[in-house]
């Protein structure tokens, strides 16, 4: 049975490491690609409910922007803490910046969402560039992504950011979870205009305004925890034209501060990321335990040939791992070796999530309950 169960392993993550070799070298680098400063008038919207402590650095980095065509809606979405204050401080250095203070949220909507949207309603740019507070923008970022949205004549450009972590676990959780979304979401295929898989990542997501019309806005979104992956799929639902790339180098953001904070984040996105379907979390917790947790246990084996079928697994999931960290972190490909361990902690991650999300019966989010009915109907339509 061991030996069948690590032939499976050495045939899925062969196809896997094939499959994430070809696809990301399709993914560009933002930092190749020419700045352009005078392009078409830019919004960039940002999001706040509680930022206090991050949002005056990000807004600071972003004022250091060599694109010329540009304003700032910074929406305030109910803070309970200084976030008003440090918005208008900062806006008052600029007179480029709007705020926008909200007080209420309507029925049926997420707050980010809502942000969001009522910050395009008060934007007058071409093109809207969706952000989140807490983001560090290298001051050519912006100008090298109009170009490169230009070059592909393209509706959509999400760029993957540097994620910065202090602390050895809490770098190899995320190297972890960067691991299992790029072999579970394949985001290179956002690039392939045949494919139905689109991209986006909340840290910087470019648009054009008549795209992200044509895609419904975040109406169409409005219940969504997970609404940067689903702005992708629309574009991609909608046949327009989208490019993933990424931006270490330009652009970088701490996830979270401690691993602690990064299992209660993953509360919200957790088991969207599941459809809500309780079969897709066994699913998901057997597949993990199996591929990344068993492969090491079976080296403990008297069986000199399950070691070696083993060692072969371990090799093939190294080399895939090797090759996304590279890709889309600085981290150091040595975090690999508490692999196990970290899977571990990530499957605990996910059976946290979704047992809170079914005791409380829905998610809280930054002190908002959103029911779990209410987002279950919305996945289904």
């Amino acid at each position: 049975m061991l030996v069948i169960l690590l032939i499976i392993n050495i045939i899925g993550w062969l196809i896997l490491s094939c499959d994430i070799y070809w696809g990301l070298r399709t993914i560009d680098r933002l930092e190749k690609v020419p700045a352009e400063y005078h392009g078409p008038f830019l919004s960039i919207i940002v999001p706040a409910r509680n930022e206090a402590h991050t949002i005056g650095r990000s807004l600071l980095t972003q004022l250091k922007l060599k694109y010329n065509n540009i304003e700032w809606i910074i929406v305030n979405d109910r803070s309970t803490d200084e976030t008003r204050q440090e918005i208008e401080r900062i806006a008052k250095m600029d007179d480029r910046i709007k705020t926008l203070h909200l007080n209420e949220l309507p029925e049926g909507w997420l707050g980010k969402n809502h942000a969001l949207y009522q910050g395009y309603l008060h934007s007058e740019g071409d093109l809207l560039l969706f952000t989140d507070a807490d983001v560090h923008f290298h001051p050519d970022s912006v100008s090298k992504a109009v170009k490169a949205l230009q070059n592909e004549k393209a509706d959509h450009l999400t760029a993957a950011p540097s994620l910065t972590a202090q602390g050895f676990w809490l770098q190899t959780f995320i190297a972890f979870f960067l691991f299992g979304f790029t072999y579970y979401k394949r985001p290179w295929k956002a690039n392939d205009q045949n494919s139905r898989i689109g991209m986006g990542i909340g840290a910087f997501n470019l648009m054009t305004r008549s795209g992200y019309e044509t895609i419904g806005t975040h109406e169409s979104l409005r219940n969504r925890p997970d609404d940067d992956l689903q702005l992708g799929a629309k574009v991609k639902e909608h046949g327009l034209e989208q490019r993933m790339v990424t931006a270490i180098g330009l652009l970088s953001v701490e996830w979270y501060p401690t691993l602690r904070s990064a299992l209660q984040g993953l509360e919200k996105n957790t088991f969207a990321g599941l459809y809500y379907r309780y079969s897709m979390v066994i699913l998901a917790v057997a597949g993990v335990f199996f591929s990344q947790v068993f492969p090491f246990l079976a080296l403990l084996s008297s069986d000199t040939a399950v070691r070696l079928l083993s060692l072969t697994v371990i090799t093939l999931i190294f080399f895939s791992y090797f090759i996304v960290i590279k890709k889309m972190t600085d981290f150091h490909a040595g975090l690999f070796f508490v692999l196990p361990v970290t899977a571990l902690i990530f499957i605990f991650s996910i059976i946290r999530a979704v047992a809170l999300t079914f005791l409380r019966g829905g998610v809280i989010w930054r002190g908002t309950k959103y029911s779990l009915k209410e987002l279950r109907r919305k996945i289904g339509e």
